[in-house]
């Protein structure tokens, strides 16, 4: 008798799918459910985005005042043209919620972006010229220290 999850997903029409006999000592995690470590925090993730591109912008923190959680995190950032920003990170990707720290307007229906970097270079040409400099100066180390 095998037991399933929520979260199994059946087999496409014409695949094969190998399971071994059940053993009384797995748990149902082991069945090929979807176990915790799989799922990613957007709270950590929204900690790398920060620190990923902090050097680009004027200022850029997770948002204490709203609500974070496993599925949505919230970032302040202000731009280097001095633009304030909420950003909500998704599995979807990032998008602007607000235009002012720690604010989410619900009317505001803006697009998802799969990257910070694709984000802010669409509000922000100070980042773009922040980031293409440092991308300037890290091939010119690589080009010092490879003759």
């Amino acid at each position: 008798m095998s037991r399933k999850c929520e979260f199994d997903l059946p087999p496409e029409e014409g695949m094969e799918v190998d399971r071994q006999p059940e053993d009384s000592t797995r748990s149902a995690f082991d069945e090929g459910c979807v176990q915790l470590e799989d799922v990613k925090d957007m709270r950590l993730e929204a900690e790398a985005v920060v620190s990923d591109v902090l050097f680009a912008v004027s200022h850029m923190h997770v948002s204490q005042a709203l609500n974070n959680a496993l599925d949505v995190a919230y970032i302040n950032v202000e731009t280097r043209e001095g633009d304030r920003y909420c950003l909500e990170l998704t599995e979807a990707g990032l998008r602007v919620v607000a235009y002012a720290f720690d604010r989410v307007d619900e009317s505001l229906s803006s697009q998802y972006h799969e990257t910070v970097y694709s984000l802010l270079d669409s509000i922000s040409p100070g980042y773009r010229e922040a980031f293409g400099n440092a991308l300037l100066q890290r091939l010119e180390r690589l080009k010092q220290n490879g003759q």
